[in-house]
């Protein structure tokens, strides 16, 4: 992704805020840069909005907020950091975590109460890693419903976004600062627009194969289920440009991709009792430890592949989401009344599923945790109906990217922020550490919102100072 250099580039048209990618990150950005009092573009490479966010179940976590409150929840932002903070081993950015935790429950007020995006705490199930329930999502959880009311709220505030304009090129004055962008159009022609600020709110690099054999090899081979744009363009021009790269080695993994589907089954289903086995029936790590660090888990099985083992109970716990209701209507799930008729339908070990079946049930009952250290409980064994499965491992998104402060400006190698460079979302580093273990349910839409939200706020104040390039 070239960076041209251009001292004296003249534009014949020029925004305060220019923001490249129409995610989750760009929008919140976008609305928080016209709450400033800027004149805010979006350029998105598709025709119409998504990103990634758009293939998420679309959840934000907040911590100390009125409905946590109300349902008597004692969460804090200290809680809420802390848990990122321990499942990240406590390799994330610390400052960058207490900010967006103590953001968080304003950027939700803020979404609902000044631009109508409908939120509400999610019940039933806590994730792993949260200590407490804090998750929030739009009525039908899922992240095109969220996509589809930022850009609602996008509209009303009178932001513009222009679709199918694939930014290929910074343009930057030679002296770390961005004076505009070229991009490509359906026709193959380039125009170019000059910017006071820049939001890079792109996609991660999930998608670049290249990218990811060489940072993350154990993922090489992996289902991708993400944008296409994640193709790593801010990692590109942040490179070009001497910017600090961060965790390029973390990602968010799932274990609980419906083969062949592409629909995610999502953890509840092994919170709330169940597990998952090898083509053998035999269970071969702690699930419940998280989704993300499982996938390489179920890579490491024959055909890459696992089942993920539940009862009618779970199931409607997850009769709420979206994916799951995508996961019925295309056949993937199965039922049986036994263990046995259970792997017979699933085309497992019989023997193999029947023993872990029998295995989980002696350490519930004596109350002692398994071979994997994960405890069971008498009140969560599965009980039939049963249900079944069958999962690969799967790559998401990147959790590596441009180091930013907690102004969400980009990092110059020396330290040093750019003058007039943001980024958020995909495009910056996340804050789950250097590894797939530490991604902890809503970092990605935390970090989205989050810093979406300081970006834009930071960049419009910049603007209005007059901080002109």
């Amino acid at each position: 992704m070239p960076i041209e250099v251009r001292p004296d580039a003249r534009f014949d048209y020029t925004v305060d805020v220019l923001i490249v990618g129409a995610g989750a990150c760009g929008l919140t950005a976008a609305l928080a840069a016209v709450d400033g009092g800027a004149s805010v573009l979006i350029l998105e490479r598709d025709p119409s909005p998504s990103g990634t966010s758009a293939m998420s179940t679309g959840l934000i976590p907040a911590a100390a907020t009125p409905e946590q409150e109300e349902a008597g929840i004692p969460d804090t932002a200290e809680i809420f950091a802390a848990d990122i903070m321990e499942k990240s081993a406590g390799r994330a950015d610390h400052h960058v975590v207490r900010s967006l935790a103590d953001e968080s429950a304003e950027t939700i007020a803020w979404l609902r109460s000044v631009h109508h995006v409908p939120l509400s705490l999610v019940d039933g199930f806590v994730y792993p890693g949260h200590r407490l329930r804090r998750m929030y999502g739009t009525p039908n959880r899922t992240g095109s419903e969220l996509i589809a009311a930022l850009c609602s709220a996008c509209g009303h505030a009178g932001v513009d976004i222009i679709g199918d304009a694939y930014v290929d090129t910074l343009i930057t004055d030679g002296q770390q600062s961005v004076r505009g962008v070229r991009f490509l159009r359906p026709n193959g022609g380039h125009e170019e627009i000059g910017c006071r600020t820049l939001i890079l709110a792109t996609c991660g690099f999930a998608g670049n194969a290249d990218m990811v054999a060489q940072w993350m090899p154990d993922m090489t081979g992996a289902v991708f289920h993400g944008h296409p744009g994640a193709d790593g363009s801010a990692v590109s021009w942040g490179e070009a440009l001497g910017a600090q790269l961060g965790d390029m080695t973390g990602y968010q993994g799932h274990g609980g991709l419906a083969y062949g589907h592409g629909v995610p089954i999502l953890w509840p289903t092994i919170m709330r009792g169940g597990f998952q086995v090898n083509r053998e029936g035999a269970r071969f790590s702690d699930e419940s430890l998280g989704y993300s660090e499982q996938a390489s888990k179920i890579l490491e099985q024959a055909d890459g592949a696992a089942w993920t083992v539940f009862d009618q109970t779970i199931e409607e716990v997850m009769q709420q989401f979206d994916d799951y209701q995508d996961a019925l209507r295309v056949g993937a799930v199965k039922t049986a009344s036994t263990a046995k008729d259970l792997a017979i339908g699933a085309g497992v070990s019989v023997d193999g599923l029947e023993r872990t079946f029998a295995d989980i049930e002696k350490h519930a009952n004596n109350d002692v945790s398994d071979r994997f250290g994960r405890r069971f409980t008498i009140e969560t064994l599965l009980k039939p109906p049963y249900k079944i499965v069958r999962v690969s491992g799967a790559i998401f998104h990147t959790q590596g990217g441009l180091e930013v402060d907690v102004s969400a400006r980009v990092k110059h190698e020396d330290g040093r922020p750019f003058p007039n460079l943001y980024a958020g979302g995909g495009a910056a580093r996340g804050i789950s550490g250097p590894d797939a273990s530490g991604y902890i349910a809503g970092n990605g839409l935390l970090t989205a919102t989050g810093l979406g939200k300081i970006a834009g706020r930071h960049a419009a104040q910049q603007a209005r100072q007059g901080n002109d390039v």
